[in-house]
């Protein structure tokens, strides 16, 4: 199709050669801000982790305006978000010159392009604070799908707000400053950051995370990818704790653009009494605060109840479920999500 700034278009993509051959800069590094949205996360997850789901890739634009929604098949006419665990979150990805009135026509000529694929489409976690999730219930509702729109999990963060790290540190609870300050006296734990890959450092990081509490890991090929490219732009903090000589715990943070994400943590259960996670914990929030100077620093999805000691703000992130009611196979889901009081109002049929 030929784009031109007089007509809005859009087009399917089965595979990642041809994004690539026509935005990999516009979805490269330079543009996007946020890990989640590059070309270069979206394919290692697909190879790596998802090479058994067949990708949809999803593209409108209008002059130099464009959308993406990176999709996967999940079943006859269902497709979910190209994302797995390890996303914070998964939202479209835009590009070019655009004002939010631009963005929800982009994102209603993807959803009316859709129809003929899929029946069913459902993403998470979606964030609002941006407006995405928001966008996309109006942008596909406006294309006539029925959008069910529900919490899916909690995202802890830190807002610095310019304190250094002694003024965090002080308005922490009691009781974590307290088992810091003994632990530390101590002086068993010896901690560095690393900021260059070595296959010596991750053997150390593979080694705490084994014996840890932690599941075993679901992909750490893709993880250990994820560090080298990291560490090449400048932006992974690898933390390791030791108590004489053995690596006891472990921590692989990215920062980049003022925001620092905990990707993972983990330490050695026989070392709990050493609190070596915790003191390591310190070492690398003061990092961030002091010497890289972020202003937020996110610890991704979920509950855990330690996050709460170290981050102040929660965020919803949410999931989407769209439904093409000229289906007779959104039907029956349609109306089970109606009947469990999922929906905020009936759906039109």
């Amino acid at each position: 199709m030929t784009n031109t700034t007089l007509a809005m278009t859009s087009e399917y993509h089965s595979n990642f050669q041809s994004v690539q051959a026509i935005a990999e800069e516009n979805l490269g590094r330079s543009v996007q801000k946020s890990l989640f949205d590059r070309i270069e996360w979206l394919r290692q997850l697909h190879e790596l982790c998802l090479p058994n789901k067949s990708p949809l890739i999803v593209q409108s634009n209008e002059g130099d305006a464009e959308a993406w929604l990176f999709l996967m098949k999940t079943g006859l006419g269902r497709h979910s978000a190209l994302a797995n665990w390890y996303n914070f979150t998964f939202r479209p990805i835009f590009s070019g010159e655009y004002d939010e009135v631009t963005k929800l026509a982009l994102l209603a000529k993807l959803a009316t392009k859709l129809k003929s694929k899929s029946h069913h489409i459902e993403i998470s976690p979606v964030p609002d604070e941006d407006s995405s999730a928001s966008l996309m219930q109006r942008a596909f509702e406006q294309a006539g799908w029925v959008v069910f729109k529900t919490k899916a999990d909690d995202n802890h963060i830190l807002n610095v707000n310019g304190r250094p790290f002694d003024q965090y540190w002080a308005e922490r609870p009691g009781q974590l400053r307290n088992t810091v300050r003994r632990k530390a006296k101590k002086n068993l734990v010896s901690i560095r950051i690393e900021q260059q890959f070595s296959d010596e450092d991750w053997d150390d990081y593979i080694s705490v995370y084994e014996r840890s509490w932690k599941p075993e890991e679901g992909n750490p090929d893709f993880l250990k990818k994820l560090a080298q490219q990291e560490a090449a732009a400048g932006c992974m903090r690898l933390g390791l704790a030791y108590i004489d000589g053995k690596p006891v715990a472990a921590q692989f943070w990215t920062v980049e653009n003022g925001e620092a994400l905990i990707h993972k943590l983990a330490h050695v259960e026989d070392a709990t009494k050493s609190s070596p996670g915790t003191l390591l914990s310190v070492a690398m929030f003061q990092h961030a605060i002091d010497v890289d100077h972020v202003d937020l620093i996110d610890f991704g999805t979920g509950n855990d109840g330690y996050k709460r000691e170290w981050m102040e703000d929660v965020r919803d992130r949410y999931r989407l479920e769209f439904y093409w009611p000229n289906n007779p196979l959104s039907w029956l889901s349609i109306l089970r999500h109606y009947a469990s009081g999922l929906a905020g109002k009936r759906p039109s049929l």
